[in-house]
């Protein structure tokens, strides 16, 4: 997994700050990518240089924000979110977002809306049991609109989740799939050239494999 700066650019390149499983991300994406660079690399003229970016994170959001400002990366991350093939994955789809309920902080204001924690009055399921928080194991996912990166993937197939939090969305049409936990919650969001997921397709095979490998492939 190397990282660092590169003499051309790389490919796919996965946002190094600190936060995160990248080598799970890098594992993936390396499996589906046909012999293709997938570079980790904390260095923001690799992630300018990139062709398509892979925005991962766990852990607090306050971490993750501060993080991404101490190592620099604040504008090249937004460079990416405007201009080229974007995947944010969990925390990474999160930050996109103007505030988050989770340490009452501004988030990078990429898309508009905010980030909420599961409510505990509603966290029960239709039989009345209580469910546990976070919302952690494999859960599906309702497709709301078509995308390229659902190509081969059943509607409700289901992915793996470890989180608290959840994105609201000011703007609904940029919901690409919803999840039901104790409520009815946006799990995918998509605008333009980005596709974020509360979810993580790099623990989902085999339809988190095939959504990697459709976003390399994608256009937009």
């Amino acid at each position: 997994m190397a990282n660092g700066a590169r003499q051309s650019p790389a490919v796919v390149v996965v946002v190094d700050y600190g936060m995160g499983n990248l080598r799970s991300v890098w594992q993936a994406l390396v499996h589906v990518a046909n012999g293709r660079e997938v570079l980790v690399s904390a260095d923001p003229e690799v992630v300018l240089a990139a062709e398509r970016v892979v925005f991962p994170g766990q852990g607090a959001m306050p971490d993750c924000m501060r993080e991404i400002d101490q190592r620099g990366l604040r504008a090249a991350v937004l460079d990416a979110a405007r201009n080229k093939p974007f995947l944010g994955i969990c925390i990474g789809q999160q930050m996109l977002f103007e505030h988050s309920e989770e340490g009452d902080v501004r988030g990078l204001g990429v898309l508009p809306g905010r980030v909420r924690r599961f409510p505990p009055a509603s966290m029960v399921d239709p039989a009345g049991i209580r469910l546990k928080v976070p919302h952690m194991g494999w859960n599906e996912v309702w497709q709301k609109s078509g995308h390229p990166l659902w190509r081969g993937i059943a509607d409700g197939a289901r992915f793996y989740f470890v989180h608290s939090f959840f994105v609201e969305p000011a703007d609904a049409c940029c919901v690409a799939a919803t999840t039901d936990y104790g409520i009815h919650f946006t799990s995918v969001v998509a605008r333009d050239n980005i596709f974020a997921l509360q979810c993580h397709p790099e623990k989902s095979s085999p339809a988190g494999l095939v959504m990697l490998e459709n976003f390399l492939a994608w256009k937009p």
